[in-house]
């Protein structure tokens, strides 16, 4: 009966991981994220997987790209700024996009 229920909670979250990553690339393609950076390669911006690789085990890493997010910001990446996002994307989609970003591998 136990081993039941640990399959169940083991499938359970094998899908949560799986419907991240397709609402999170959903996500950064509703807010304009993709015409600026690539999943695995670089565009006008970082890779994402580039960004997960420099802030992995950042503890810190999800309140502070939230907040470059939003706001906008330079100089992490090279002399192009990036726009800030509050004019278009949400709250929640900008925690979503950064925690999407911050688990790809």
């Amino acid at each position: 009966m136990i081993m039941r229920y640990l399959l169940m909670l083991a499938a359970s979250l094998a899908f949560a991981g799986n419907a991240l990553a397709e609402d999170g690339e959903a996500l950064a393609k509703k807010n304009h994220c993709i015409g600026c950076h690539g999943i695995d390669k670089r565009n006008v911006g970082p890779a994402f997987k580039e960004v997960a690789a420099r802030y992995r085990g950042n503890e810190s890493a999800q309140a502070m790209l939230e907040i470059k997010v939003r706001n906008g910001g330079g100089g992490a990446w090279g002399k192009l700024p990036m726009p800030p996002t509050r004019k278009w994307a949400s709250e929640e989609d900008i925690k979503s996009i950064v925690q999407w970003v911050l688990s790809l591998k």
